[in-house]
């Protein structure tokens, strides 16, 4: 392990991990790109899940090594007095704690809020779970899945005659945990003013509503009630994915109407562009079915590559739809550095994504992948000023 550079912008800041399965942990992961110290707190026997979530090398979890990195690990049972103990000692040391039990779950070990801002009136404690602190919902069990069904996600997403579509990723959670880290950062600056530490209540149901737009605007005016439309929009056209000669796939969009007047050239459709519905977006994709044909037409006769190549000479928008495989290989991400290669004491080389964003002067970094469960106990709790007497009698206790 390395420590974070001096100029690394969260390099004073220590956060503690309590959080599992994923926005929580994800949100820390996040500061500990950027230099935060971040302590990942699991159960001495129930480590995160996110450790078996998914394929696994060697009956190592993959998952873990991306979500884990940068993160020092220590096992600590909260339920138990001394693991109690050692978590208010811990919180006296840190600036944020995340956590997402379930409301109340803190609070049945004594480690409610009233308790944490004693021991450090500055922390940051935040909270993290599918339904937020307080309301009818909020005492439920509840996973990003739920959060894409509720929000509206999953009824505008699919084919308009196919049922309402889940994403096969977790896109509530990752919206939240990106949502997370920028709410610990308002209130520590928030703090910064203040000198007080305070309490975010991260609801997983409300940054993936915000994403959505501006339905509930829409409804509230018009009584409009966005519907599924495939690949499609109501917005603009053409805009689809298209299918290749070859097999492939790519993906076109018009939301400009210079680009969607020169993707009519390109496919020798220019008379389009006289009709009167072809001024507006709107209009436009009110006559899909004929610009898709229009589109599909001419890339269905040529090749991925010509029609990559066609596209960018006329300076529309096109993009090819691509898996994993062709992620790795993509020019514009190989050029961004977006994949980045770490060694792993376990593993070997992994290739993983690189930071969320570049900063000109004080860049983020990924030190170390993520670490076993564990193994970095005793080392936090020495520094933390416990004797090896106290070390073993948590032991014993099964407190750590």
């Amino acid at each position: 392990m390395t420590t974070p550079p001096a100029h690394a912008p969260l390099a004073d800041l220590r956060v503690l991990d309590l959080a599992t399965l994923f926005a929580g942990p994800l949100a820390a992961t996040m500061l500990g790109d950027f230099g935060a110290e971040v302590v990942k707190v699991e159960h001495p026997t129930k480590p995160d899940p996110s450790r078996g979530h998914g394929p696994s090398r060697d009956g190592i979890g993959l998952w873990w090594k991306v979500l884990g990195r940068n993160k020092r690990t220590i096992t600590l049972d909260l339920s138990r007095p001394a693991g109690r103990a050692v978590l208010l000692r811990l919180a006296a040391t840190a600036d944020v704690l995340i956590e997402n039990f379930r409301p109340g779950t803190l609070e049945k070990w004594d480690l409610g809020w009233p308790e944490l801002s004693a021991a450090n009136p500055r922390l940051i404690l935040t909270r993290v779970t599918a339904f937020g602190q307080f309301g009818p919902y909020a005492h439920r069990p509840g996973f990003g899945t739920l959060a894409e069904a509720m929000s509206g996600f999953a009824a505008i997403t699919g084919e308009p005659d196919a049922p309402p579509t889940l994403p096969p990723f977790g896109l509530a959670d990752s919206i939240a945990g990106l949502t997370t880290a920028y709410a610990v950062m308002t209130a520590l600056t928030a703090r910064e003013r203040t000198g007080a530490g305070q309490v975010v209540d991260m609801a997983i149901i409300e940054p993936i509503l915000t994403v959505l737009g501006p339905q509930p605007t829409w409804y509230d005016q018009l009584g409009y009630v966005q519907a599924r439309t495939g690949n499609r929009s109501a917005n603009n056209a053409p805009r689809n994915t298209y299918r290749t000669a070859d097999g492939d796939w790519v993906a076109v969009s018009t939301s400009a109407q210079s680009v969607a007047e020169r993707v009519m050239h390109l496919v020798g459709r220019p008379e389009l562009i006289d009709e009167p519905w072809f001024a507006t977006g709107a209009d436009r994709a009110a006559h899909a079915d004929v610009l898709d044909a229009a589109v599909g037409d001419w890339i269905s006769a040529r090749s991925r590559t010509e029609v990559l190549a066609a596209f960018e000479k006329a300076e529309a928008a096109v993009a090819p739809v691509q898996d994993v495989r062709d992620v790795l290989a993509d020019p514009q991400y190989q050029a961004l550095g977006t994949i980045t290669t770490l060694d792993d004491p376990e593993l070997g080389p992994l290739r993983m994504q690189n930071v969320l964003f570049r900063l000109s002067s004080t860049p983020g970094a990924i030190r170390w992948t993520g670490r076993p469960h564990g193994a970095d106990t005793e080392e936090v709790l020495i520094e933390l000023g416990l004797s090896p007497k106290e070390l073993t009698a948590l032991r014993e206790e099964g407190a750590v």
